[in-house]
């Protein structure tokens, strides 16, 4: 699951009563977002109820399920999902089927509250896990076998769990890049836009640091730099110089706010415009290729079947492919 790979991933949700309508988004919706940029079928999912009756979100929205959660030697990973109350699901015979699905899953996750379940389910045993920060102590009296840590998520051998909705997105890009890459994730992460009160002080955000946790504003103020120099790309001398630092501080402080440094992240972002471009558009390579700072076709034909697995023309043969079909009447 957490390696390089294009193949579809399967994913079953296990949502138990009372769970928040942003925590399942939570989950779903950077899946969603990989397949639709991607155009392809990267991720797919199931959701699973402890009774198979819809799915009683704090929003009174109800969402619909697959069937009720079942033991069974499905590989596939499991996510279980709680927010609130999540005692009144953990009955005898859910923890019992979790025990015993947990043999054959290639991973299981607690999300948010589900990690209280996974270890009320001896799952957690001697591995660290992260608690949401308003639970954190009195989980770690209640599971002194369980190592508790203040993290936003933790991935342990087998076992993964977040510590609320918005560490989960960052769990789930964190799947998507170890699995498709830097550039998709960071495509991925632009469709989560999250800007603060406007104020004297407010951070400005581009939609390349949309989606990112800018721990420095020199960061940011670099990154959109590189958004401004797409086509003639800033060399990290430079970059460095218009944003107060030296080459070396600037690399150590993208490695330290985002976990990429500065060249790989330049790189994603003309990639990612330059697929825009291939799907969007009719330009030629070439053309594409000197829109987005790469010194000839071939060099940027290169770089994108490296990060994409696919090369340029593949993605527009296969987009146009599935367009034929989509209009082929049934």
């Amino acid at each position: 699951m957490l390696t390089s790979a294009n193949e579809t991933l399967d994913i079953d949700l296990l949502i138990l009563p009372e769970t928040n309508l942003i925590l399942i988004a939570s989950v779903i919706e950077p899946l969603r977002g990989a397949n639709r940029i991607s155009g392809a079928e990267l991720y797919r999912w199931r959701l699973f109820t402890p009774d198979g009756s819809p799915a009683e979100t704090t929003s009174q929205i109800p969402v619909p399920a697959s069937s009720g959660f079942r033991s069974t030697s499905d590989t596939a990973p499991l996510f279980v999902l709680a927010s609130y109350n999540w005692q009144r699901s953990a009955t005898q015979a859910l923890k019992m089927q979790l025990s015993q699905t947990a043999r054959h899953r290639s991973m299981v996750a607690g999300i948010e509250s589900g990690t209280w379940l996974l270890a009320e389910a001896s799952l957690l045993d001697n591995v660290s896990a992260a608690v949401h920060w308003e639970d954190f102590d009195d989980f770690a009296l209640a599971y002194p076998q369980v190592r508790a840590v203040k993290d936003r998520f933790v991935i342990d051998g087998k076992r993964i769990t977040t510590a609320g909705s918005l560490p989960t997105v960052d769990l789930m890009l964190e799947i998507i890049r170890r699995r498709q890459g830097y550039s998709l994730a960071l495509e991925v992460s632009r469709l989560f836009i999250y800007e603060p009160a406007s104020g004297q002080n407010a951070v400005e955000l581009s939609p390349s640091t949309a989606g990112l946790r800018m721990r420095d504003p020199r960061v940011a103020q670099a990154i959109r730099l590189m958004e401004d120099h797409i086509e003639q790309p800033l060399l990290l001398a430079r970059l460095a110089r218009r944003v107060g630092v030296s080459a070396r501080h600037l690399q150590a402080l993208f490695q330290d706010s985002i976990g990429a440094p500065p060249h790989v992240h330049y790189l994603a972002l003309r990639l990612n415009a330059a697929r825009r471009k291939v799907i969007e558009t009719k330009d030629s390579f070439a053309d594409i290729a000197a829109a987005t700072g790469f010194n000839s076709a071939s060099a940027f034909s290169r770089s994108y079947r490296a990060s994409f697995s696919e090369s340029p023309s593949g993605t527009r043969r296969r987009l146009r492919g599935r367009a034929t079909a989509a209009a082929e009447p049934t």
